[in-house]
């Protein structure tokens, strides 16, 4: 391994999920923005599909955002203290990029499942490219996905909104990773029988 890979690979184990309360201006410009998705689109695809979307929302869309927010935690019963906290929410970081999935269903050659496998692979990239150009970025989705004022506004019809990649400057360094286990919980052997 050349000192390279080394620092590629210390550069993808240094990262980790920062979540909105931590993250400020400045988010990514325009063309950070298309260098993340330039390494999103290196997902396995087959060469043939393109499962995923993204869609950008900052500046004053964040408004509008938030009232979709507000109004999607309303219709779930929340007072409006609640509502306003989750519109708060979605204001919070500098940019979102709303994650939706695009699933040919009858595809001939790439069943389902191998598309769902592009998109989680196009989320991961997505996120350490930004990583990479220093930012803090992490997935978050929840019920705001399931509400059908909310997709109607980001999805056109037989697509799947996943949720958003939030996006900004990291205001503090994260503290670590937070799953449960490690190398050894997560790898093991399979010695061809149960």
């Amino acid at each position: 391994m050349d000192a390279g890979d080394t620092q590629a690979l210390q550069a993808l184990l240094s990262r980790y999920s920062v979540g909105p309360r931590h993250l400020q201006e400045p988010g990514p410009s325009d063309e950070q923005l298309a260098l993340m998705v330039q390494a999103a689109l290196r997902a396995p695809d087959h060469g043939e599909l393109l499962p995923f979307r993204f869609k950008v929302v900052r500046g004053e869309a964040r408004a509008r955002m938030a009232e979709l927010f507000a109004a999607a935690a309303r219709s779930a019963g929340k007072d409006e203290a609640g509502a306003a906290l989750d519109g708060e929410r979605a204001w919070r970081p500098p940019v979102s990029v709303a994650v939706i999935a695009c699933i040919d269903l009858g595809h001939p050659q790439v069943p389902a499942h191998e598309q769902w496998v592009c998109v989680g692979g196009a989320i991961s990239n997505f996120l350490t490219a930004a990583h990479l150009l220093g930012f803090g970025g992490k997935m978050l989705s929840g019920a705001k996905v399931r509400d059908p004022a909310i997709c109607a506004a980001f999805c056109a019809p037989g697509e799947t909104l996943l949720g958003w990649i939030t996006l900004g400057t990291p205001s503090r360094q994260p503290s670590g990773p937070s799953r449960k286990g490690g190398v050894e919980t997560a790898l093991s052997v399979w010695a061809g029988h149960d």
